[in-house]
């Protein structure tokens, strides 16, 4: 027996690779500073950790509905409703374990082979993996480092085709930490609104931001019906392991999640999901005094890679990433990468592997402690008095 050729298509991520050879380094005796995984290093606040207990205890450990729990479901829609000034019932909700199936199944459901598929690069690498996948025809669009890794708009719209039948947006971003301005965002929609497409709105990193707040492209006029806006619960609460996430759509297209999940995972943990009615509708000052913290940690983290030599870094507005232009070295972006974990200790992602047009950049993710953030800054100075003495790490 081989594998099927479409399995040829997937792709896997480059961050847990880093964290596998980091994690073999470690087992040596060796220092490494963890600044490879997306992974806000909070605990999960401690009053959704207690409503699982209790959940467990009440006997929400069997199966649920496929498209999840009703509370569950009315606590997004109140909580998506407001945040974005929409209005979206139940009924458009649907929960799965994670955010990453309604990347997969918001793709499996619409897309035929030859479909046009827009997405950012650089960007999260599940996009392109699940586009060749299905077969349909990947389109990266750059984000542009001197627009705060926004859009060129003109590149998009000459893209756009008859053939596009997905655009994917993600704001705030992975791994750039750009957020789409207001200005671009109103340009984007007015764009698409009258073509046969659908926009899958990636906006996991919603609750962290450090400036104007970013906004969702399903709160323009005529978009609502267009967008299927993904959320979740794994960044802003801390619950990674939790595996929980939810997407917001059209009916029509809610209906054909819920038969994919049936078809797949059955339906979402119900204890985790009894946490995340919790999560939505208890104390959000976890979350504040998480991003308070983030955005600390960003400004004295970016301050000290643009005092390296070789290093440009813009200033994220959202999320937990910093992704340094480093072509002043001299040196390949991936091999910095590689030089970084080996010989400073400081786990990184080349930015290459986000994809074409993330080359020449490092992804550092920024959830750490300030003290070993500062402390990777020393030791990725120390290692650049050495290659800019020799002109390469080796």
């Amino acid at each position: 027996m081989k594998l099927a050729e479409r399995m040829s298509g997937l792709s896997a991520e480059s961050a847990f690779e880093v964290l596998v050879r980091a994690r073999a380094l470690e087992a040596q005796g060796r220092s490494v500073i963890h600044l490879e995984i997306g992974e806000p290093d909070f605990p999960t606040p401690p009053h959704i950790v207690e409503a699982a207990k209790r959940a467990l205890d009440d006997g929400w450990t069997h199966y649920g509905p496929p498209l999840g729990l009703y509370e569950l479901r009315e606590a997004v829609a109140e909580t998506v409703s407001a945040s974005r000034a929409i209005s979206v019932a139940p009924e458009n909700v649907s929960i799965v374990p994670g955010a990453k199936p309604i990347v997969f199944f918001s793709m499996m459901a619409l897309l035929e082979a030859g479909d046009e598929v827009i997405y950012p690069s650089p960007g999260f690498p599940i996009y392109e993996s699940m586009i060749r996948y299905l077969g349909a025809t990947p389109v990266p669009v750059p984000l542009i480092e001197s627009r705060a890794f926004s859009f060129d708009l003109d590149i998009l719209r000459d893209k756009l085709s008859d053939r596009t039948k997905m655009l994917v947006l993600n704001s705030p971003e992975n791994p750039t930490g750009g957020v789409i301005p207001e200005s671009d965002m109103r340009a984007i929609a007015e764009m698409v609104r009258d073509r046969d497409l659908m926009v899958l709105s990636d906006e996991i990193y919603s609750r962290i931001y450090y400036e104007d707040p970013p906004l969702s492209i399903a709160s323009y006029p005529g978009m609502l019906e267009k967008t299927i806006l993904l959320d979740g619960f794994s960044k802003s609460y801390a619950m990674t392991g939790w595996r929980m996430g939810y997407g917001v759509m059209p009916l029509w297209l809610t209906e054909a999640v819920g038969r994919l999940t049936v078809n797949s995972n059955s339906c979402t943990a119900s204890f985790t999901q009894r946490a995340g009615i919790a999560a939505l509708r208890g104390p959000q000052d976890a979350v504040n005094r998480m991003t308070a913290e983030f955005h600390r940690r960003r400004d004295a983290f970016c301050r000290g890679l643009n005092r390296i030599q070789g290093f440009r870094c813009v200033f994220p507005g959202g999320a937990f990433y910093a992704f340094p232009n480093v072509e002043g070295t001299g040196i390949r972006s991936k091999e910095l990468a590689a030089f970084l974990l080996e010989e400073a200790g400081v786990a990184c992602v080349n930015g290459g592997t986000f994809g074409e047009h993330g080359d020449g950049h490092i992804r550092f993710s920024y959830a750490n402690s300030l003290e070993n953030l500062m402390e990777a800054v020393a030791r990725i100075e120390k290692a650049a008095v050495r290659w800019s003495a020799v002109g390469t790490p080796a």
